[in-house]
């Protein structure tokens, strides 16, 4: 159960959902047709234990990701969400945006692996434990970002603007913020003081992305947690650790001050791209069905 001051690391606690997501990515990214790939996630997985190597060699019978509809849905969903931020970064160094803020970076490896127009800065945001792993294994493979990978070792219950600024951020330059992964594990008010943090920082000609889930229904979270053996373990520590409550919605919250955005369902977002996608009813537990993607920019 989340706690005002908990901690983790990559392996523990809200670190691990960065684990479970790589291997989402790297198992959708082999599927025919895949929306994204991102050959990272590979090296994570495999630095990360035998369990997840297992799971990419085809050797973890019955695990959730691979033996469940729920695993499936998930992966063609983390393969959506991929690809709608990485044409979301290239759209914003197209416009002309050279500095970037991952918020909660986890294993994002987007540094490294998209190209990146001169002179942008990416700042990656995250507790110092999942940065060391990430470098670490980075590193070690001998891997260069293409861009100016700049790391700001900080947990978000702290000052995290300074820390950016301390780093280099520039507050009168664009920003492209990158909002992914995070919503569900904050509780409202938090939400709401990251909007408002973002918000403050922008300058005109800034934007934003934001992946966001509706509220879980009871009947939904029952459904997840219905399951024995592994996919039992997985979905109820997800349950655990994410706050289930409502929160400001993305695209009225930027748009109720001057920012254009728009939301798309991702349901909506698999079938525009060709993927399969289910049906648009919340209680049959498939996460999709209920996670949205906003994109705001500041005039």
């Amino acid at each position: 159960m989340r706690t005002e001051g908990d901690t983790w690391d990559i392996k523990t606690g809200v670190g691990s959902t960065a684990l479970f997501v790589a291997a989402a990515r790297a198992l959708a990214g082999d599927e025919p047709g895949a929306l994204a790939e991102d050959p990272f996630a590979e090296d994570f997985l495999r630095a990360a234990g035998a369990e997840w190597s297992a799971l990419l060699d085809g050797e973890a019978p019955g695990h959730p990701l691979t033996e469940t509809e729920f695993g499936k849905d998930f992966q063609e969903y983390q393969a959506a969400r991929t690809k709608y931020f990485d044409d979301y970064t290239r759209e914003a160094g197209a416009a002309g945006v050279r500095q970037v803020v991952i918020v909660a970076a986890g294993l994002d490896a987007r540094a490294y692996r998209l190209p990146w127009p001169d002179g942008t800065v990416v700042y990656e945001l995250d507790r110092p434990q999942v940065l060391d792993f990430k470098r670490e294994v980075l590193v070690g493979n001998g891997d260069e970002p293409r861009a100016d990978r700049r790391e700001v070792a900080v947990d978000l219950r702290e000052d995290w603007p300074q820390a950016l600024r301390d780093n280099g951020f520039d507050p009168a330059a664009p920003t492209a913020w990158l909002v992914e992964g995070l919503i569900i594990y904050l509780p409202a008010d938090a939400v709401e003081q990251l909007f408002e943090t973002i918000h403050s920082l922008s300058a005109p000609g800034s934007r934003v992305a934001v992946e966001q889930m509706d509220l879980l229904p009871e009947s939904a979270a029952a459904a997840l947690a219905e399951h024995p053996d592994q996919t039992e373990h997985a979905r109820n520590e997800w349950i655990r650790l994410i706050y289930n409550e409502p929160r400001s919605e993305a695209a009225a919250w930027f748009g109720a001050r001057g920012w254009t955005a728009e939301r798309v369902d991702v349901p909506d977002y698999l079938r525009a791209n060709g993927r399969p996608a289910p049906g648009l009813e919340p209680s049959d537990g498939l996460v999709s069905t209920l996670v949205s993607l906003v994109t705001a920019v500041r005039p």
